[in-house]
């Protein structure tokens, strides 16, 4: 059996239960070496194999797989955040099905989830927005013309951008151009929830001249929306389950 394990966002406890568990039990870890915190790998068991997948290609990760299950071995592939977004799982998962080996998949904590967490931040405010649109801007890998950063950004939702940081100038440009005028707040998370974090605010039309001041120039995240502003600035309303009048079937509303 191969488990795809979410690390979580970089703190060596904000893996899952779960998580934690399997890669005790592991004969063999593949990590993503680049930006998986290297003290989860003192979970490990004695004798477990560990790979380094930032030096390895995607045949030679499904080798170790497939040559783990030949020997009745476990294998946990050990992804950053959690493996839906952006963990390049399904070629993987393809692989194995021709392969006929199973696996399963143990999520984890995003590194959008861990950024928010430490901005103190709730990316979905009642009446200012109620979508958070992940995404990445296109560099060495393309994005879908009918995803373009620009038309996402026109719904002006909250976004939450991903292995960009080194486009900030460009981003900029798109916002604006997408209709965001210049002050709408905007953070940026280098390393969330590492010991080195290090989160700032700014707005869309400093988040270039932010970055370099700050000196970051990769492995952070991008937020932009309304909901990053205060109370006054954005006005957003107490959410209505909580309102005395509101009933649930729990708890039934009083007139005030």
């Amino acid at each position: 059996m191969v488990h795809f394990v979410g690390a979580g966002s970089g703190a060596k406890d904000l893996i899952t239960v779960r998580g934690q568990r399997l890669l005790k039990e592991a004969d063999v870890v593949i990590y993503a070496g680049s930006l998986v915190n290297p003290e989860l790998l003192e979970e490990t068991k004695e004798g477990c194999r560990i790979y380094n997948s930032a030096k390895m290609t995607l045949q030679e990760v499904i080798a170790v797989m497939e040559q783990a299950e030949a020997q009745g071995k476990m294998t946990v592939r050990l992804h950053t955040g959690d493996p839906s977004i952006f963990g390049a799982i399904r070629e993987q998962m393809d692989l194995l099905d021709r392969k006929k080996i199973s696996y399963e998949v143990c999520p984890g904590v995003s590194s959008f989830c861990g950024a928010a967490a430490s901005l103190h931040a709730e990316l979905t405010l009642p009446e200012v927005s109620q979508t958070v649109i992940i995404t990445r801007m296109a560099g060495r890998t393309a994005v879908p013309e009918k995803e373009s950063f620009r038309s996402l950004a026109a719904h002006r939702a909250t976004m939450a951008v991903f292995l960009s940081a080194g486009l900030l100038t460009e981003m900029e440009q798109e916002l604006l151009s997408a209709g965001y005028p210049k002050d709408t707040p905007a953070a940026i998370v280098y390393k969330a929830t590492w010991p080195e974090e290090k989160k700032v605010r700014c707005t869309v039309s400093t988040l270039a001249e932010t970055a370099q001041r700050e000196g970051i120039k990769k492995t952070a995240m991008i937020f932009i929306g309304d909901v990053l502003g205060t109370r006054e600035e954005n006005g957003y309303a107490d959410s209505r389950l909580y309102a005395p009048d509101f009933s649930t079937e729990y708890r039934k509303g009083t007139d005030t």
